[in-house]
């Protein structure tokens, strides 16, 4: 049946299995919402456009599905751009699909009127692209969907004109077959096995994009040392006596990459956030595997460059090498002698922090997700906890935006019904996308949600005072976070010692609804 171009869309998306889209409906892109609810897609409205797209980012990376948020012309999309920027930077699959004006050069004035829509969503995402048509926008998201799955996932924006959204139109065809991933044969992988066979100090760096459950056998039965970017964390699991853990950034790690006699870079950018320096320090001969040849090519000057998916290059080192003799060079006791002094180098640059982090780990179940964000307490957690899952553990790296993790945390806590989820925020960040925590309540999401509030932007005192600049602006008056939780309907807490910080933490986990709870370096 023909049916408005706007419907049409929402029951292709629910064909590509799409059960959650988050945003807010207006004049402009209320034709997308006639389908929603007949396709058998759930709506989750947002406070906030921001809140959308972090709510799309945080279901996409809990979920491994795309994320998807419909929002309006002009602000609406512009409101988004921030999270789009982030789903950019952090290689997240996030469909942001907007009204448009049919016409900006010739007519002016018109309610939500931008100069150019399309190209300001451009900066953010992978693409952005104008659908003036339904087959257009049906090409559109279905090349959006190919791209999730055979490339390095990034964020895509389509627009579509009013008119075009109430026009009748054709159902979108149905879903085509999905292109297979770049993958890793055993002739691909040779040069690698080669390296492999000479090395005796073997070190892998596993980044984000190094999906698979292997890695964890395959080090150890190479005798392999691991490093982890922040997003990479999880993927040989805690424990492991030869992992240096998520550590790129202390720059004693790289007189360690330097020892190694063979470095092998599977799914990271090994970019400035990974490691806060210009080179990784290795000497020896560097392996990169990744499906993004613009990472393949960087300058780190890698010898031997594979374009593959990390999945299945860990699933052919696997078969390959399985009962090989590991390799001898690292130990334990070195391994676990540099992580020491660099705990010891963190704890004194962020003093007071670690107490917390190692009581709040301890009262957070193995298999949380967490999402933080940009804040001291997960600067620091982020180095030391070590965690039992990939995956586990969602921050803004890279764009660093302010304000991701409320909303991030409860797009995640959807899509992970019935599982673990909490937040980790700082004071000021939480000013961002506070009032989603409406959202969290409507929905009774059981979701913790940590409040770290040293009373000011520590970080960039910290910085200010560094470069020997009076500290200026990095003081705002907060509100009384506990009533403001309840003033939403959560929960609250404000606990008085890490003892009672750990009961908090494990009712907010069975609670009803969301549950704030308010920490100070006066708990310490």
């Amino acid at each position: 049946m023909k049916k408005p171009l706007g419907a049409q869309i929402s029951h292709m998306l629910g064909d590509r299995g799409v059960g959650v889209i988050f945003g807010i409906p207006g004049v402009h892109n209320q034709e997308m919402y006639r389908g929603i609810e007949e396709a058998g897609i759930r709506h989750v409205l947002a406070r906030h456009e921001q809140g959308a797209g972090f709510m799309a980012d945080g279901y996409a990376r809990a979920s491994g599905k795309p994320g998807v948020a419909y929002v309006i012309t002009g602000p609406g999309l512009t409101n988004t751009m921030t999270p789009l920027g982030q789903a950019y930077s952090d290689s997240v699959p996030v469909l942001a699909i907007s009204s448009c004006l049919e016409e900006t050069a010739s007519r002016k004035g018109q309610l939500h009127q931008m100069r150019d829509q399309r190209a300001a969503a451009a900066t953010v995402c992978d693409w952005s692209e104008n659908a003036g048509s339904a087959e257009a926008a049906y090409g559109l998201i279905e090349r959006a969907f190919e791209e999730f799955e055979l490339a390095r996932p990034r964020p895509k924006h389509i627009q579509v004109p009013i008119a075009q959204l109430e026009t009748p139109a054709e159902p979108a065809p149905f879903p085509n077959q999905p292109a297979l991933r770049l993958k890793a044969q055993d002739p691909d992988i040779a040069p690698v096995l080669s390296l492999l066979n000479l090395a005796r100090r073997p070190l892998f760096i596993l980044g984000g994009g190094a999906r698979s459950n292997l890695w964890r056998q395959i080090v150890t039965q190479l005798g392999a040392a691991t490093f982890t970017s922040y997003a990479g964390r999880g993927l040989v699991g805690a424990g492991y006596p030869l992992d240096f853990g998520a550590t790129l950034a202390r720059p004693g790690s790289a007189e360690v990459i330097g020892s190694a006699d063979l470095v092998i870079a599977v799914g990271t950018e090994l970019a400035e956030v990974d490691l806060w320096r210009d080179q990784l320090g290795h000497s020896a001969t560097l392996v990169r595997v990744d499906l993004d040849p613009q990472v393949l090519s960087d300058p780190q000057r890698a010898l031997v460059k594979l374009q593959a998916d990390a999945t299945s290059f860990a699933k052919a080192l696997w078969a390959a090498t399985e009962g090989a003799k590991p390799a001898t060079g690292w130990s334990a006791d070195e391994v676990a002698k540099m992580r020491a002094r660099w705990r010891a180098e963190a704890d004194a640059e962020r003093p007071g922090l670690l107490p917390v982090i190692d009581a709040l780990r301890a009262a957070v179940p193995q298999d949380a997700m967490i999402y933080s964000d940009m804040t001291q307490l997960a600067y620091l957690a982020k180095e030391v906890w070590d965690m039992h899952y990939p995956h586990h553990w969602h921050h803004p790296t890279g764009f660093g935006t302010l304000g991701y993790a409320l909303p991030a945390g409860i797009g995640g806590a959807i899509a992970r019904a019935g599982k673990p989820t909490i937040v980790i925020a700082g004071d000021y960040g939480f000013h961002y996308t506070m009032q989603e925590l409406g959202v969290a309540v409507e929905l009774g999401l059981k979701l913790p949600i940590i409040i770290w509030d040293n009373g000011k932007l520590k970080e960039i005192e910290d910085s200010m005072q560094a470069a020997q600049i009076a500290p200026n602006a990095v003081i705002a008056r907060n509100p009384d976070f506990c009533k403001l939780a309840e003033a939403f309907g959560a929960s609250s807490a404000a606990p008085a010692s890490l003892a009672e910080m750990q009961e908090a933490v494990r009712a907010a986990f069975e609670a009803d609804g969301p549950t704030l709870i308010y920490l100070t370096p006066d708990i310490v």
